[in-house]
């Protein structure tokens, strides 16, 4: 993405600073980072991925004209039954329509503007879905800098400034610096903390998640959660109802890794013991190319098990990616599967054929390179 020159308007009564794209202006394809890196696909494995600049003073970030993908439907013109029981969370205010669902019944929601969900098979994890790609880069893309995002302080938040360049540096926009984010409540917590420490202006978006993270109690000291996002399908030509799965899918992986210790336990263990040095080192430079930061370790086995366990999609994650033959791959599959503790994400990993294989689905063909996911 080219630089733009920057425009400053008259401050808005608030302090915040609004980020305001201008016009869409054509610009030659690039790949993009995926879910977080597949980079701005999804194609990476389990959809990493998202950024948040903040709104009010006025620097402008123009975001690129959308790729044309080949095969990919435009949004749903009809509402999927199961979407009815999702109204639009209210953008202000201090209470949350919070409403419980399963995996099929959020794949299956259309959107109208951001919708929370709390996963039906464990309430831990909390699910955010946005109508519109820039809707949740406004959200969740600077707690992704201070998190994930390699070349990025972990030890305090980006300022406005400091963010927009973080991402145009990048290659990306506000909407595509991440497809998909997850987070534990403890990061969420931190970044919170830190910004309050150090003053750090935050937009509305991101006043709106700290709303909801205080009304799900998840500010009190120990509580453990996973926050998970997905855009809506046809936010861009990228996320068709296919990608949507395979972001969802991805990203659940993570919720669970956050809330329950006994899984995060195994992953660790699996990371140091199944996989050899030489596995671990390709998953690392995989990671590394998708713009994670690589010497944050439970990032990389955290990210590990949403990939090469979670991620079947082709078009999103193959083993030669990280350099691991396809057979390998299924072995470790059905030894993770043997090992794993029991309940709802052991369940959907038993139902799920084993290994990647096969061409990347027809409705959809999203160009390698880009990112899905951060966190």
């Amino acid at each position: 993405m080219t630089n733009q020159q920057q425009h400053l308007p008259e401050p808005d009564p608030d302090d915040t600073v609004r980020l305001v794209p201008p016009p869409p202006v054509p610009q030659p394809a690039k790949p993009q980072p995926w879910l977080s890196s597949r980079r701005a696909w999804l194609a990476g494995a389990g959809i990493l991925g998202t950024a948040c600049l903040l709104r009010g003073v006025g620097l402008l970030l123009e975001s690129p004209k959308p790729r044309q993908v080949a095969g990919a439907p435009a949004a749903p013109q009809t509402t999927h039954p199961a979407a009815r029981i999702a109204q639009p969370m209210p953008a202000t205010g201090a209470d949350f329509d919070i409403r419980t669902a399963t995996e099929q019944q959020i794949l299956h929601n259309v959107p109208a503007s951001l919708t929370v969900f709390r996963f039906a098979d464990d309430s831990r994890i909390l699910v955010l879905d946005f109508a519109s790609l820039y809707e949740q880069g406004m959200t969740l893309n600077r707690v992704a800098a201070l998190i994930e995002k390699a070349g990025a302080p972990r030890n305090r938040v980006l300022t406005n400034d400091e963010l927009l360049a973080a991402i145009r540096a990048d290659g990306s926009t506000v909407a595509n610096y991440y497809y998909g984010h997850d987070y534990s409540a403890a990061s969420l917590r931190r970044f919170f903390a830190l910004a309050n420490a150090e003053k750090i202006p935050l937009g509305p978006d991101e006043h709106r998640l700290r709303r909801l993270l205080d009304q799900v109690g998840w500010f009190t000291p120990n509580t453990r959660g996973g926050l998970i996002s997905i855009p809506a399908v046809g936010s861009d030509p990228n996320v068709t109802l296919s990608a949507r799965y395979a972001i969802l899918h991805h990203e659940l992986s993570h919720g669970f890794f956050f809330s329950d210790p006994d899984y995060a336990v195994f992953v660790h263990d699996f990371w140091n013991i199944a996989l050899t040095h030489d596995e671990r080192a390709g998953v690392r430079k995989f990671l590394g190319s998708e713009g994670y930061d690589t010497t944050y370790e439970e990032l990389m086995y955290n990210e590990m098990q949403a990939y090469l366990m979670f991620t079947r999609d082709p078009v999103f994650f193959t083993p030669a990616m990280v350099g691991i033959a396809a057979q390998r791959l299924a072995d470790l599959q059905t030894q993770f599967l043997r090992g794993m503790p029991t309940g709802w994400l052991h369940n959907a990993l038993a139902a799920t054929p084993v290994a990647v294989s096969g061409a990347p689905p027809e409705d959809h063909a999203p160009p390698r390179g880009e990112r899905l996911h951060a966190g």
